[in-house]
């Protein structure tokens, strides 16, 4: 029925121009294909097969499909990794048009991992931006302005000279700021864009094409948004102007969708239902999925309130089935989940680097101290003959032994503290209140290995010169005499190595201090505390607290905070412990689902915040493996010798209910997993 209507929709008035619009060609298309003709070599035509899909984006999706596959296969063929992952790009681009953003966030990610082995700046800056789109279609602007934001790094640090992707994704970034409504923010990059188109007009453009269509539509909107309608209209019109010559059929049925969704504000619903159907006609061809959702929903609610039934139920079919593909909560499901093993991927590489950094720092380091020795004994052996060598040798041997010592003592003082630092761990876990503690000791580890380390470090190199020393005097005459700035410099060395120790061994002191006062049960001083950054640190803490033990574990981490919530007065150590112990019944949940290989499955953990009258609400879903009505019973029950989450559970029902006169609850989810819900009262007005 739905594409039955369509065609006989598209049989009406705007039949002529769609078939001159589909024969017509983007301007780019001819000069590229005249050059694949002429190109010599196949990496040649792999790129410029690539770059004739470009031309077809907004006008024809199946010559898009066709020159791409062409190139990936040539690509695949000569093993041209930056030829294949420019193909898989333009390929990623239909399924997103099309509504089935999983599949072209997938393809987007396999064209940046090639994108990024070949180095290829602008492939990776074009690749993201594309990725940015995908959130931009779903009004999720955060993650998009992101993507856009690495992508012009990228541009501005190869010097691109691809003015219409620079200004591509600066205009993206105005349209994510419109969308935030931070209309001083899209101001300045719009008006960044349009300096830019200005000034490139008199050049040509590359194969995608020219961007003023966008650009003005968007530079509208912000007219729109800011009261001006007259400018507003002037803008959509002058896009919709623009798009013709770049065959950009895309652009001019955004364009008339603004013009149909301003005249509906204005109260004109003939003008409304006309330029609707004009822009619904250019979306359905591609298709667009957006474009075919946003305009049957004017037209629907247009025929509704003219009360012609027929016509809005023919509509609201087209609406129903676009809506379904667009936003099909499997399909966001599946998005959320790619993005956040992006994410996680990210992060990985990204303390790969650190590692590799600190190892060359550590490196050049070690070479550095190398050649001080040597040509310290260089100096040495050249000006050993002269006399006063042997007094002065045998008090820098006096002055070294007794900093030797002192280093001893220093060390024997860490190591106890060390010991001291387990013993506290073991009794923590002993007793139910510190229960929590036991979830942050990866991240404690990992702060005091650093300061451990450089005391371990600086400690030998200070013994291996004293050791050095010892055997130069054990072999010099009684009449030899270094110059005294040998000394002097040995000893310089010597206090730098001092100064370092104490430092690292002060920073290890305050890291065990730290960790005493998060230990300290109750009784801690209650400070106002933002609840939703509270939450959010110490789920993303407990999550990598649990991958660190299982580097193949990947949850999606869902959040949904209201920005309403306010400050409370709490203790914050209280509220942490509560939170880990929710968090890490949330999480082994999940991973004993995962555990049961069960297929298609998405492990997730929500979180959730909400401000109601008299309290602030703090829920956690998961869906993972499903509690029994008995284990629900007793779940914040002490059992001794029970397991660490019963104890975490039965910890954070004191804290919330004894400590801040709350409330902690949990229900199952039938198929869906368990939730939590943490309520803290509202302190009363007046």
């Amino acid at each position: 029925m739905f594409y039955r209507f369509l065609r006989a929709f598209f049989v009406g008035g705007w039949l002529l121009f769609l078939s001159l619009a589909a024969a017509a060609q983007s301007p780019q298309t001819r000069p590229l294909q005249r050059a694949l003709a002429r190109a010599t070599t196949d990496t040649a035509r792999v790129l410029l097969l690539a770059d004739l899909a470009a031309t077809y984006r907004y006008s024809r999706f199946d010559s898009v499909q066709y020159y791409a596959q062409r190139g990936l296969r040539l690509a695949r063929r000569i093993g041209y990794a930056k030829g294949e992952g420019r193909s898989l790009s333009r390929m990623a681009i239909l399924p997103g048009e099309r509504g089935n953003l999983p599949q072209a966030l997938r393809v987007n990610l396999r064209a940046l991992a090639l994108n990024e082995a070949s180095h290829d700046a602008e492939g990776t800056a074009r690749t993201l931006n594309q990725t940015g789109l995908l959130y931009f279609a779903l009004d999720d602007y955060r993650p998009s302005l992101r993507y856009y934001f690495r992508a012009l790094g990228l541009y501005r640090q190869a010097g691109t000279t691809d003015t219409s992707q620079l200004v591509s994704v600066i205009t993206n970034l105005g349209a994510s700021y419109e969308g935030l409504g931070r209309l001083d923010s899209a101001a300045f990059f719009l008006n960044q864009a349009w300096q830019l188109t200005n000034r490139a007009r008199a050049g040509g453009w590359s194969c995608w094409g020219n961007p003023a269509p966008y650009l003005l539509r968007e530079i509208g909107l912000l007219q729109m948004q800011q009261g001006h309608q007259g400018e507003a209209l002037s803008f959509y019109r002058r896009s919709a102007q623009a798009s013709f010559p770049e065959n950009d059929q895309r652009s001019a049925s955004r364009a008339y969708q603004y013009m149909a969704e301003l005249f509906k504000q204005q109260h004109q619903p003939d003008s409304s239902i006309f330029y609707a159907r004009k822009a619904l006609a250019l979306a359905y061809p591609l298709p667009f999925v957006v474009g075919i959702l946003r305009n049957s929903t004017l037209l629907t609610q247009a025929f509704e309130a003219r009360h012609q039934l027929d016509s809005a139920l023919r509509y609201l079919h087209v609406m129903l089935t676009a809506q379904d593909s667009l936003y099909d909560p499997r399909r966001i499901k599946q998005l959320d989940a790619i993005g956040f093993a992006e994410q996680n991927r990210l992060l990985e590489l990204e303390a790969e680097r650190h590692q590799l950094l600190a190892r060359l720092r550590t490196g050049a380091l070690a070479a550095g101290l190398a050649g001080l020795l040597l040509a310290s004994l260089l100096l040495w052996r050249s000006n050993r003959r002269q006399q006063r060598a042997n007094q002065r040798l045998q008090q820098l041997h006096t002055q070294l032994s007794h900093q030797a010592d002192e280093l001893t003592e220093q060390r024997d003082n860490l190591i106890r503290t060390l010991k001291e630092l387990k013993i506290t761990q073991s009794q923590l876990v002993l007793r139910e209140k510190m229960a929590s503690l036991g979830e942050l000791m990866a991240g404690v580890a990992h702060e005091i290995q650093q300061p451990v380390s450089n005391v371990r470090r600086f400690a030998a190199v200070s013994a291996t010169l004293c050791q050095e020393l010892r055997q130069q005097t054990s072999r010099q005459e009684p009449t030899d005499a270094p110059e005294p700035e040998i000394a002097d410099e040995l000893l310089r060395n010597l206090e730098q190595n001092q100064r370092k120790i104490m430092h690292h061994s002060q920073r290890a002191e305050s890291i065990v201090r730290g960790m005493l006062e998060y230990s300290q049960g109750g009784g801690s001083a209650r400070q106002l505390t933002d609840l939703n950054a509270l939450a959010e640190e110490y789920l993303r803490l407990v999550y990598h607290d649990l991958r660190a033990k299982n580097r193949h574990l990947n949850v999606a981490l869902l959040l949904r905070l209201d920005p309403a919530m306010e400050r409370l007065s709490v203790v914050r150590q209280d509220v942490g412990r509560a939170l880990v112990g929710i968090f890490s019944a949330a999480l082994l949940a999940v991973q004993q689902r995962l555990q049961t290989g069960q297929e298609d499955y998405v492990p997730q953990v929500e979180l959730s915040t909400h401000r109601t009258a008299t309290s602030l609400e703090i829920r956690v879903r998961d869906n993972g493996a499903e509690r029994s009505a008995e284990a629900l019973a007793t779940v914040f029950q002490r059992f001794p010798g029970g397991t660490g989450g019963e104890l975490s559970l039965a910890l954070s029902h004191d804290l919330i209910t004894r400590g801040h006169g709350g409330t902690l609850t949990a229900h199952s989810l039938p198929g869906q997993g368990t939730e939590y819900c943490l309520l803290l009262p509202l302190p009363l007005a007046g």
